[in-house]
């Protein structure tokens, strides 16, 4: 008698379907770790920019919670994958034009922003995956 409820799948199988869901959410955790570590940083520069960078973090630690676990599959993977794309879009607008109310000047690129939100890209195409891939 088995108590395992889990499916008798080849180890390749297994393997692509925990793959999206493990670098959606480690990508996740890192960028919130980065940026929980440039808070105090922006606080100084800005109050709203501090915030802002605060809010991001919690909402990415929030995502990668949630998408870790199946039970959420129906909205979890779309929802973080929208956060995503929304950090690296602020990111970006942020380099080219600034945003309005948070930082009304262009600001250089950096390596660790550009790291970071190659690694968001990558999350989101993993993401995408999650909300595509056929169940068995």
């Amino acid at each position: 008698m088995t108590l395992s409820t889990r499916p008798n799948l080849p180890p390749v199988v297994a393997r692509v379907k925990v793959a999206p869901r493990h670098v959606v959410c480690g990508v996740c955790a890192a960028s919130a770790g980065v940026h929980a570590a440039l808070v105090p940083e922006h606080l100084l520069e800005s109050r709203p920019l501090g915030l802002a960078f605060a809010v991001d973090a919690v909402l990415l630690v929030l995502g990668a919670l949630v998408v870790r676990d199946p039970r959420h599959d129906r909205w979890a993977p779309a929802t973080t994958a929208s956060l995503l794309v929304a950090t690296v879009l602020a990111y970006l607008l942020s380099r080219s034009a600034g945003i309005p109310w948070l930082i009304p000047h262009r600001e250089a690129l950096d390596l660790l922003g550009f790291i970071v939100s190659t690694a968001e890209v990558v999350a989101v195409l993993a993401a995408v995956r999650l909300i595509t891939r056929e169940e068995p």
